[in-house]
């Protein structure tokens, strides 16, 4: 059965054992707001597929390269925004080959692209 990679379904043992530490490390990389794992009811920490991915770029990140934690911040950070700038892309890009959908075809919109910079002009 396939699940959604959001879906939180990993109990911290497991996802640590996933990323091979120490499930303390998980605790403390949480602290540190490196990865936010869902809460149940119970307050038990469960982790999504998504989370485990963020983890192995966290554990890459700190013993194949030597980045310190407030590197790995800054990293994860700077990650986050290029895969929102990403998906700002593809919006927009969905939005000039489709053509807006919530505007009414009675609406004066012009969409101009410029696909060369002429001399004088921005």
């Amino acid at each position: 059965m396939a699940h959604n990679n959001d879906e939180p379904v990993y109990y911290i043992s497991v996802a640590a054992r996933l990323v091979q530490c120490h499930p303390q490390t998980l605790r403390t990389y949480e602290r540190l707001g490196l990865v936010n794992p869902r809460r149940t009811r119970s307050n038990v920490r469960l982790y999504s597929q998504r989370d485990i991915e963020r983890l192995g770029q966290i554990q890459r990140l700190t013993q194949e390269l030597g980045v310190n934690l407030a590197g790995v911040e800054i990293v994860l950070k700077l990650l986050d925004q290029i895969e929102q700038q990403q998906m700002e892309i593809e919006r927009l890009r969905d939005l000039i080959e489709h053509g807006p959908k919530s505007l009414p075809a009675s609406r004066g919109v012009r969409v101009e692209i410029r696909t060369e910079e002429q001399p004088g002009q921005f």
